[in-house]
């Protein structure tokens, strides 16, 4: 994923748990009596119970434990378990027709139960809140703490950071599409697009890709890749290339001396209008020609899976015949994110 994010367009305020309560009207005080804040403390007890079970089981060391279960808690918990727990909860802007000081006090609320019923300090709980907006605010970096965490998944090793970006570094919804490319990158060329943090690649390395090369524009989460590629101690033939996807694509499709990979993961943004970019480029309308391109530097036998987080995508059959379409959506959805399987859209792509 580039710097201009595949995820929808939102803004956030990254502020510690402790600092959000303080703000909290303090002229009313949210009591264990409250049977709200009881019945989304039993809820997050329940969903622990759950879900901790499955996490020890597939050693699954973070995860989404709570998603907007409630209506009156319109918030996303994500646990992120390192040599501490860490609790990132995002907050959905509430309709202009709740009373903002309820919802504050709500809010507050909440991120006083999360404490009590995870056991965990203030510290260890960040929160962001998320607004729709127009642009590519979202993506630039919101603030300095440069602090950074590492957590495990499947063998592999990642930085995060939970203040100074709106999404982490790793996105936990993809966990079986990671699971999914480790297994079968044995000896295979790899090409990961859009890349982000390199995440993907590095469980390819970590599954043994006799080689990779991972594209992104921004140099911020390529330098971010890097970080992650030294932490797993990734060697050989694992290039990092800074570029505009669509053009690099569009470039190596044309070129009489196409690298071929055996398997590539593409997942672009929705939509975006970076000044960086030629054109402004919407997934809908521009899949076709996307998904074409990168077909054509399939290796015989090699497997593109195609993602995108669109909810109201389609994916254009016809305009693509040649191509073996086989979606497997329902397949990369875990476990933690069972209650929103429109989260993304996963295609497993063939000549």
């Amino acid at each position: 994923m580039d710097h201009y994010s595949k995820k929808a367009f939102f803004e956030t305020q990254v502020k510690p748990q402790q600092e959000h309560v303080k703000q909290a009207d303090r002229s009313v005080q949210i009591s264990q009596s409250d049977s709200q804040a009881e019945m989304f403390a039993n809820r997050l007890r329940k969903n622990l119970k759950k879900l901790a079970k499955w996490a020890k089981q597939n050693q699954v060391y973070c995860y989404r434990l709570y998603d907007a279960d409630l209506p009156e808690y319109s918030i996303a918990i994500d646990l992120y378990q390192g040599e501490q727990t860490w609790v990132n909860v995002q907050e959905y802007e509430p309709p202009k027709t709740i009373d903002p000081i309820k919802a504050h006090q709500r809010l507050a609320g909440a991120m006083a139960e999360i404490t009590k019923v995870l056991e965990i300090s203030t510290e260890q709980v960040f929160l962001k809140v998320r607004r729709k907006q127009k642009g590519t605010d979202q993506y630039q970096k919101h603030g300095n703490s440069s602090r950074f965490y590492i957590v495990e998944e499947s063998g592999c090793k990642f930085w995060v950071n939970f203040e100074d970006y709106l999404d982490t570094g790793l996105f936990l919804d993809h966990r079986p599409m990671r699971m999914l490319i480790q297994q079968q990158a044995n000896g295979k060329r790899f090409l990961n697009l859009f890349a982000y943090t390199g995440s993907v690649t590095v469980h390819a390395a970590i599954g043994r890709a006799a080689a990779s090369v991972t594209v992104d524009m921004s140099k911020t989460y390529l330098n971010w890749a890097k970080q992650n590629f030294d932490l797993n101690g990734i060697r050989g033939d694992h290039k990092l290339v800074r570029a505009d996807c669509l053009e690099w694509l569009a470039k190596q499709a044309d070129s009489k001396q196409k690298q071929h990979f055996d398997l590539i993961f593409l997942d672009p943004p929705t939509f975006s209008n970076s000044k960086k970019m030629g054109k402004a480029f919407d997934i809908q309308s521009d899949h076709v020609q996307l998904i074409r391109n990168a077909a054509a530097l399939l290796a015989p036998g090699g497997v593109l899976y195609f993602s995108t987080n669109f909810r109201r995508f389609k994916m254009d059959r016809e305009a693509l015949i040649g191509l073996i379409i086989e979606d497997i959506s329902s397949e990369m959805i875990p476990l933690d994110f069972a209650r929103d399987t429109k989260i993304h859209y996963c295609w497993k792509i063939s000549r």
